[in-house]
């Protein structure tokens, strides 16, 4: 039985961490300079907003390669389980310069609408925005790609605020276009409406990673996937007691299971074995501890 495992320590999957790390720092900092470039010369709070959160982006981006950086160092004595749980950590700063974003794109957006706002430039800022929604898609594919292969809650947050970042570039182009065309309070408006999107991020982002680290476990339909890939294995007779619990963004499953009591230690032992490798082979498994009790034995 394995005992002691490397959170996510293979080649192939070390790579898909730092090219979407790569792909993540590299494309906020370029998107943080456009954006700020075209609120810059439109003038727009929208626009304004969008380029506040793509400088939160960035932030978000270098806290995330800490993260990833600790949590994929091998346990050690300090902590036996692994470091996976600074990712879930390093997630929750995220959260927070998410939260930082999201309240200066809506206090920008309640002056603005308080104290009017003057004609705002089209042309190069439209078209900044539309090149950063073509950006933003590539990275969440990007980025997706890697969070599935590495089962990173880190990245697969990452791959979702691209998407939100797409959102949000829309809402400013419609924002500044609306103000040209319709009325020029539509900006403002807009601009809050990209700020209640951050945070909407911000408060589905802050719930998941809590979870991870304050050692909540699988749902129950998950948890009958556990019992029941582990009942069809020749030789078990009962599954109980299952406890499961996030260490990081991965579960830790503890199960007993009952066979005959006249078996051979080692006939037991493979049995064993067996359960434990059927449950790591699910994602979302990072150890499994299999303990083999005789029939009738609760």
């Amino acid at each position: 039985m394995r005992w002691v495992r490397t959170y996510h320590h293979d080649e192939v999957v070390s790579g898909a961490y730092r090219r979407a790390l790569i792909i993540s720092l590299s494309g906020n900092l370029l998107l943080a300079i456009i954006k700020g470039l075209a609120a810059f010369i439109s003038g727009s709070a929208a626009v304004y907003a969008d380029a506040i959160n793509s400088i939160s982006d960035v932030l978000y981006s270098i806290l995330l390669i800490v993260g990833l950086w600790m949590a994929l160092r091998p346990p050690d004595h300090s902590h036996p389980q692994g470091h996976s749980r600074f990712e879930p950590f390093a997630a929750l700063f995220v959260t927070l310069t998410m939260a930082f974003a999201g309240f200066e794109a809506g206090r920008s957006s309640i002056l603005r609408f308080i104290n009017g706002t003057e004609p705002l430039t089209l042309g190069i800022p439209l078209v900044i925005l539309a090149v950063s929604v073509g950006i933003k898609v590539f990275m969440f594919i990007s980025i997706k790609k890697a969070a599935v292969r590495a089962s990173s809650p880190g990245l697969e947050a990452a791959a979702g605020d691209n998407i939100s970042d797409v959102t949000t570039s829309i809402a400013a182009a419609i924002g500044i276009t609306g103000a040209n065309f319709v009325h020029p309070l539509l900006d403002p408006v807009f601009g809050l409406l990209v700020s209640i999107w951050i945070f909407k991020s911000v408060i589905e982002l802050a719930k998941e990673n809590l979870g991870y680290l304050t050692g909540a476990g699988a749902d129950p339909e998950m948890l009958e996937e556990f019992r029941a890939s582990v009942a069809a294995i020749k030789g078990v007779e009962n599954v109980h007691h299952v406890i499961t619990e996030f260490v990081g963004p991965k579960l830790i499953v503890d199960m007993h299971i009952n066979v005959d009591g006249d078996l051979t230690l080692n006939e037991a032992h493979n049995i064993c074995d067996a359960a434990t490798e059927k449950l790591e082979k699910f994602a979302q498994v990072d150890r499994a501890y299999v303990h083999v009790e005789p029939i009738g034995y609760q």
